[in-house]
């Protein structure tokens, strides 16, 4: 393992093109009004000049003027517990009410916020009252059951309040300077983990140990003896609640044990474009989906000890430009898509968001009022903090429009600045920042800590050197391991989707007597499993992406490992062949084998890192290597020919996909440190797939609603329209008829299984006095009252509705199905035609049958209504689809409203 330079892991990606001269690094103004005078913009002309006429004007534009329906009825809201003593002022650019944007500019010009003398009011705390058995009052330390994930909410609520009570009364004996210290990280490398927060002396008295953050969403970044776990994308694939909460739990568990205070996953942001470079690291193409799998990911993790980062707050779903880019989308689809797992998220009590690179239309994520304040803060009643990505920060004053700490401290790397610290002070002691600002700031980060129980004395101390692996003196080399290399295998298996088996090719046995690997993915890299710095490389098989949301690997087991020992059980030879590229040697070892395996990789990840051309987002969706001429010349020599594909996200298959000596093809995704053995489990029949795909493959990357964005030029901000409104993913299919290769939750397995029975009807509860009126309302197509955490009220969330059906094993196997519940909503409410808003998991013997119940809510059932800004049920019928995938339609119903 080997020390990794800021050179070699961020480059000058994070080198922001938009950098405010560091008036705040030398002496802050004296008065608001020399603040304005004297903040110096480094930035093109052409945006500069449209800057000066908005945000940095010395009088308050016109709000009704400037701010559509997004903005317009939050205000009020907003201004309340922000606002200038000199007037309201724009903070964030308008929000269009229509999902169809008008024709895209190329460039756009950045809104500032504007710096003045600002109040400010803390949200109050939304009245949460418990009602078990339904919403108990529950601490991270011992969520519901994950049988229970879709009829119990956690309630939080009394948690957050005695960790609050904690938090203020020691901010309370903190000086101005200590509590801007809690918000400050100490600088890039200036401490043991990716991110640091310096202690308070005396640490165990009247002081604080401070803060270790560290990535990533699947595992301890820089740890070693720790487990490279799947990656969130096949997290999703399993569609398991009980596999991706176990996966939570152990991540968690590793990371308190390396005395991680702060683990930076999970990663949120959708697969818009099928090119983008992280959306192996989420959760992939639907919102419902993503916000399932984040909520249980964060249950198990801070069940585990740490506290969970739910991140990127938002619209960070491409690399290119990300830090010079807008993502321009409208308030309708904000809500329903983009929002809604960072609402899943406050839901199962995350403690920490973390705002993204992008613009978001038209004003950086980490100073966008709108979003962090009106929307996470007030509308999820969010009680956690908001960190920045690392150098996302732009402006001191965002420390007003929502961001309570700044990461990793200074302005860009190693710069000794910082928009927090000493100026943030300085901003407090010249009455631009209120001082009950950073009270707030302070008590939200400590409230979080209090809330994981990590004042306890047990917690482990940081016990590794992310920047320093080598050094002795600061890394112990704690094993965290436990068993979890037995989550990481069934989730691996879990998560292979099965798109293809044709002729009895699988599962394998003693009819293959003979098998050729051929491929560099079926073997090892050229220099172990940890050659390329943050897995920015790929010469062996694939088990995640690369970037900041990698691990290392302790060990991997390849497949060529596992297919070899398998298949001695049933005496069958073994060859591998792994030049890619040696098109007749390929096609000459498959000849005459019993069956020929071959591996197909697709590789993605951050941007500082470029990989044969792809900067971080894929340059197309081919596979690497040749891999398609690869099956091909494999193909023609041998007629029982498998496929396995290790991408990070879609693949276009159509030059092979229906060669007739393509038997079978499984979508192994990114398993992590077990691929191999994961492999062979479903290969041998040991797991019978049960894997659903998470995205939509096309047989066209045209067939796509939206391709990265190339555009920019690093100079001016990028405009990305979100012109496809809700119509990501499989729901842009279908509402233009376009079909797929394999559609969004399509997976094979080697049974077979029949639906029947569906009734759909509502569950029987009694509401209480308060919230009777607010379902009539509902009922009455009313769109929910705009409050603090309106958007997570109980009864709307509570399961309102449930369909009932039968799932006969109609096989001759033991198998798993994967039923999926979509509603269809009436052509008038601008939704696409199905929208998944149910699944569950279900086993089944041969010649057996099970009852299935899947419940729904008024949420599920609603539409975010721009004028009135809150939930409200559509006018008209609601249908519902029983279904084995988006398309696999196999019972339909009403819903009685």
């Amino acid at each position: 393992m080997r020390a990794i330079t800021s050179a070699a892991f961020w480059r000058c990606a994070l080198l922001l093109p938009y950098v405010l001269a560091q008036d705040e690094a030398a002496t802050a103004p004296s008065s608001s009004a020399s603040l304005l005078s004297s903040i110096s913009v480094v930035i093109p002309s052409s945006v500069s000049s449209a800057i000066s006429a908005t945000a940095l004007s010395s009088s308050a534009p016109d709000i009704s003027a400037s701010i559509s329906s997004f903005f317009a009825s939050a205000s009020s809201s907003v201004s309340a517990s922000i606002s200038e003593s000199s007037g309201s002022s724009v903070v964030s650019a308008p929000i269009t009410a229509s999902s169809a944007v008008a024709t895209p500019q190329v460039t756009q010009p950045r809104i500032i916020p504007p710096i003045s003398s600002y109040t400010f009011s803390p949200f109050p705390v939304p009245s949460d009252v418990p009602l078990p058995p339904v919403y108990p009052s529950v601490d991270p330390s011992s969520p519901p059951d994950v049988g229970e994930s879709t009829l119990v909410i956690p309630d939080f609520g009394p948690a957050w309040k005695a960790a609050y009570t904690k938090a203020k009364a020691k901010v309370a004996g903190f000086t101005l300077e200590e509590k801007v210290n809690v918000t400050t990280g100490v600088g890039w490398q200036g401490g043991r983990c990716v991110g640091n927060i310096a202690a308070i002396e005396p640490i165990r008295g009247r002081g604080w140990p401070g803060l270790c953050l560290e990535d990533s969403p699947l595992g301890v970044r820089f740890g070693d003896f720790v487990t490279a776990f799947p990656a969130g994308i096949n997290a999703a694939a399993t569609f398991n609640r009980r596999l991706i909460r176990a996966r939570g739990l152990a991540m968690g568990q590793e990371h308190k044990g390396k005395g991680v205070n702060i683990a930076l996953g999970p990663m949120m942001n959708m697969g818009r474009q099928a090119e983008g470079g992280r959306n192996w690291e989420g959760f992939g193409g639907d919102p419902f989906l993503t916000g399932e799998a984040a909520f249980e990911t964060i249950l198990g993790m801070q069940q585990g000890g740490v506290q969970a980062c739910a991140k990127h707050l938002v619209g960070n779903e491409q690399e290119h430009f990300r830090t010079t880019s807008s993502s321009d989308i409208d308030d309708r689809t904000m809500h329903e898509i983009y929002a809604h797992p960072f609402l899943k998220s406050v839901m199962a009590g995350v403690t920490s968001m973390m705002c993204s690179y992008n613009l978001i239309n038209g004003t950086y994520a980490c100073e966008n009022d709108k979003v962090l304040n009106d929307i996470i803060k007030r509308e999820y009643g969010f009680q956690g903090f908001i960190m920045s990505d690392w150098s996302a920060q732009h402006t001191t004053i965002s420390a007003i429009t929502g961001l309570d700490m700044t990461m990793p401290g200074d302005i860009t790397f190693n710069s000794e600045t910082s928009y927090f610290g000493p100026n943030l002070t300085d901003y407090v002691n010249n009455g631009t920042i209120p001082e009950s600002r950073v009270d707030d700031m302070a008590t939200r980060i400590l409230a979080s800590w209090y809330l994981l129980k990590q004042d306890s004395s047990s917690y482990p101390a940081t016990n590794f050197d992310a920047f320093n692996p080598d050094k002795e003196e600061t890394n112990e080399h704690i094993d965290v391991q436990d068993d979890h290399n037995t989550v990481v295998r069934q989730i691996g298996a879990a998560s292979a989707v099965l798109l293809k088996n044709e002729k009895g090719a699988l599962p394998l046995g003693k009819k293959d007597r003979s098998i050729v690997l051929v491929g560099s993915g079926a073997g090892p890299g050229k220099a172990g499993p940890n050659e390329f710095s943050d897995q920015g490389g790929s010469d062996g098989v694939l088990a995640m992406g690369w970037g900041s949301g990698t691990a290392n690997f302790t060990y991997l087991i390849t497949p060529l490992d596992a297919i070899q020992s398998k298949a001695r059980e049933f005496h069958s030879s073994i060859s591998w062949f792994f030049d890619d590229f040696n098109l007749p040697r390929a096609g000459n070892m498959a000849k005459k084998r019993t069956t020929a395996l071959v591996f197909l990789v697709s590789d993605s990840g951050e941007d500082y890192i470029t990989v044969d051309g792809n900067e971080g987002d894929r340059k197309n969706l081919t596979a690497w290597h040749g891999g398609d001429a690869l099956v091909q010349a494999v193909a023609a020599q041998n007629n029982n020919t498998i496929v396995i594909v290790n991408s990070v996200g879609p693949l276009i298959l159509e030059p092979w996909i229906d060669h007739p000596n393509v038997t079978a093809v499984v979508w192994a995704g990114l398993p992590g440190s077990e691929v191999g053995n994961a492999l062979a489990d479903v290969l041998y029949g040991a797991w019978n797939p049960s894997g659903r795909l998470p995205y939509t493959i096309a047989k066209s990357v045209s067939d796509y609603p939206a391709q990265v964005n190339l555009a920019g030029n690093n100079r001016d901000v990028l405009s990305i329209p979100y012109t496809e409104g809700l119509n990501i993913d499989y729901r842009h299919f279908d509402s233009f008829n376009i079909t797929p290769r394999f559609e969004f939750g399509f997976g094979l397995t080697y049974t077979s299984f029949a639906y029947s029975g569906l009734t759909v009807t509502k569950v029987q509860t009694e509401a209480t006095p308060a919230e009777q009126p607010l379902i009539t309302a509902w009922e009455n197509g009313n769109a929910t009252a705009i409050g603090e955490g309106s958007s997570r009220a109980l009864w709307l969330h509570r399961p309102a509705f449930q369909a009932t059906f039968q799932i006969k094993n109609t096989g001759q196997v033991f198998g798993g199905d994967i039923p999926q519940l979509y509603i269809n909503f009436p052509a008038s409410s601008g939704e696409p035609p199905s929208v998944l808003k149910g699944f569950t998991n279900t086993e089944v013997s041969p010649g057996e049958k099970t009852s299935v119940t899947i419940t729904f809510s008024r949420y599920d059932l609603s539409i975010w209504d721009v004028e009135h800004q809150g939930w409200r049920k559509p006018a008209g019928k609601i249908g519902v689809s029983i279904g084995a995938s988006s398309r696999d339609v196999r019972l339909k119903g009403t819903v009685p409203v």
